[in-house]
């Protein structure tokens, strides 16, 4: 098997890998389609976890679809393409977040002037000033053209909301492209895989804290943000996604000690940003981004699916560049 996969061109290998995830992600929604249909005649109480479930499956298809797409359309289609999710992600959340008047010259400057810059900067990989371009420039001045507008009414508060939404949803998904663009000695080609592995390690752990929450049973820990969290799963959740991401070492240029901390770092990252958002959502006085599976701005609920990936990709990503010095 092994000499048979090294025999593979890279993009044969990638092109594998896509196979196999598709094929394994069709034989468990037919599964969860199965059980779905016995929950509905028995009226039985595992239907909601099951439609919880169900959304984590959604999830992931899209995900995949998403990279499958980007990938087989080359590094700068995928950037721009994840781009137009960034987009639609920050029309979702500002959707849900109201606003002034005096917020639209900054709302234009979030959607058309700092959200194109900053995968424009990915795609020439300038990854210094991707670094340093949102959190420093873009957040000093957002103030300066919200007060120029004149409305000083919660402008704190206002002012707050754009930053935090440009920085989950223009900041963190910009870093999944940029991982394609890193340049690992040796690992040409093969860019698609590390993208895989941040995906498929994250989603392993929130599926397995969402297992494990259902089973254990335990108090949650913060029940006023979300009821499924408490430490014992999150740290069984945690511990088995930087398991998985051990045993996807040979995917990555990572050793297989490397690939585990790197999971361990995906996997809390993800889901401390993945239990914020759900803190985010309290707030706003709503269940999921998308009521019913309908996003009430047209993206069908897509901040529900990235929320976790907006997290986790910037941490991974600077994490990976500062220790392999790239």
């Amino acid at each position: 098997m092994n000499t048979f996969l090294r025999g593979l061109t890279p993009d044969q290998q990638v092109g594998l890998l896509f196979v196999v995830v598709f094929g394994l992600l069709f034989l468990v929604s037919v599964g969860a389609l199965v059980l779905s249909l016995k929950d509905r005649q028995e009226d039985d109480v595992r239907t909601q976890n099951l439609k919880e479930f169900t959304g984590l499956l959604k999830t992931s298809w899209v995900m995949i679809g998403v990279f499958w797409i980007g990938w087989t359309a080359g590094e700068t289609f995928a950037t721009v393409l994840f781009g137009v999710v960034a987009f639609f992600a920050l029309r979702e959340f500002i959707t849900l977040s109201p606003t002034r008047q005096g917020d639209h010259r900054s709302l234009v400057l979030a959607f058309f002037v700092v959200l194109p810059l900053q995968f424009a900067l990915v795609i020439e990989q300038r990854f210094n000033l991707v670094t340093v371009f949102i959190p420093v420039y873009v957040f000093l001045a957002i103030p300066v053209v919200s007060a120029l507008a004149n409305d000083p009414y919660r402008f704190l508060e206002r002012t707050a909301k754009l930053q935090w939404g440009i920085m989950v949803c223009v900041y963190g998904m910009s870093h999944v492209p940029a991982l394609l663009l890193l340049k690992f000695p040796g690992y040409q080609g093969k860019n698609a895989f590390l993208v895989f592995f941040l995906v498929f390690v994250v989603q392993s752990c929130m599926v397995a804290q969402h297992l494990v929450s259902r089973k254990l049973g335990r108090t949650p820990s913060a029940p006023r943000v979300s009821r499924s969290f408490n430490w014992t799963s999150w740290l069984i959740a945690v511990a088995i996604g930087s398991l998985v991401g051990g045993l996807m070492a040979g995917l990555t240029p990572f050793k297989p000690a490397q690939a585990v901390a790197m999971g361990l770092i995906a996997s809390v990252a993800g889901s401390m940003g993945h239990l914020v958002m759900k803190a985010l959502k309290r707030d706003r006085g709503i269940t999921n981004w998308g009521s019913e599976g309908r996003s009430i701005t047209g993206a069908s609920g897509l901040l529900d699916r990235v929320d976790a990936l907006c997290f986790a990709a910037p941490i991974f990503f600077h994490s990976v560049r500062w220790y392999f010095g790239l």
